[in-house]
């Protein structure tokens, strides 16, 4: 038995409106930060200044300061700055490759040493706690580089 064109319209039209409702449901979970999520940096201990892989970012008295190959300097000091992860009580094995991140806080002289695995949003702390980066907040936490070489 063909289905009429009618029929197939119909089809189609169902079609969409079931994907478009998978999606909407699918972004609102990717979207919340998980309820035992901490911030990394809070208050009482702010970010001062961050390094990933050699470029930097360092924070002046009323806006942020960053490497001159990084073109979202704001989007990506407010990222870090907001960053919230969750601890985690086993030791991952992460497969990717790592980042040294070497952060100092606000009226703490010595920096931090930390390795930040970005494919799988896993953080290493200089104490060897583990702490994993919700999958929405990923995306800001590397910079956007200038293409071309710094002259």
């Amino acid at each position: 038995m063909a289905l009429t064109r009618k029929q197939w319209n119909n089809i189609i039209i169902l079609a969409s409106v079931f994907i478009i409702a998978v999606l909407t449901f699918m972004d609102k979970k990717t979207q919340n930060v998980p309820s035992d999520a901490q911030r990394l940096f809070d208050d009482n201990a702010p970010l001062a200044q961050l390094q990933l892989e050699g470029i930097w970012l360092h924070k002046q008295t009323s806006s942020w300061e960053c490497d001159p190959q990084v073109l979202n300097c704001e989007r990506w000091a407010k990222a870090w700055q907001g960053l919230r992860v969750s601890p985690l009580n086993d030791a991952p094995q992460p497969t990717g490759k790592p980042q040294e991140l070497v952060i100092q806080i606000t009226d703490i002289r010595q920096s931090q040493r930390w390795i930040y695995f970005p494919d799988e949003g896993l953080l290493k702390s200089p104490a060897a706690n583990w702490y994993l980066v919700p999958p929405s907040l990923r995306v800001d936490l590397q910079p956007i580089l200038d293409a071309k070489p710094a002259s």
